[in-house]
């Protein structure tokens, strides 16, 4: 199946189509680490892993926000902004994890491990969604 080509201004289908489906392959990982988590520490393990799963969904929807408002309107600046958003959160995540290892409230290791197992399903889905779409940030002469 060849991959979708889309302007700048088809660009919010496509930042829909990776907030569907990132989301739901995030959400689906985080169920099952969340589950996993239930069965080593019981509540503790389950609160950990829905707070880590809800903090995922979070940073990575609001970064993509950012992401397609800066292509629509900033379009030669996107993969500066997408680098730039990808390091915050990445380095909020670890900040959150550092800050909250010592946490008796929840287990924080299946805490951890949650957050980073969601970030990468999150970062597959997102690369796979974007190597299926073409998003030009440059409209051709012909598509005036």
């Amino acid at each position: 199946m060849p991959a979708a080509t889309t302007t700048v201004a088809g660009a919010a289908s496509v930042d829909a189509m990776v907030l569907r489906r990132a989301g739901g392959v995030t959400l689906l990982v985080g169920l099952i680490a969340t589950a996993i988590g239930f069965l080593v520490d019981g509540s503790k393990g389950l609160i950990g892993g829905l707070m880590a799963t809800a903090i995922v969904i979070v940073f990575f929807s609001i970064g993509q926000g950012v992401v397609g408002w800066t292509l629509k309107n900033n379009p030669q600046m996107a993969l500066m902004v997408a680098l730039g958003v990808y390091l915050v959160k990445i380095g909020a995540l670890f900040v959150l994890i550092v800050i909250l290892q010592d946490a008796t409230f929840f287990n924080p290791k299946v805490f951890a491990a949650t957050i980073v197992v969601c970030t990468l399903a999150w970062t597959t889905a997102e690369i796979y969604v974007f190597g299926k779409t073409k998003v030009l940030y440059v409209e051709p002469e012909g598509m005036k």
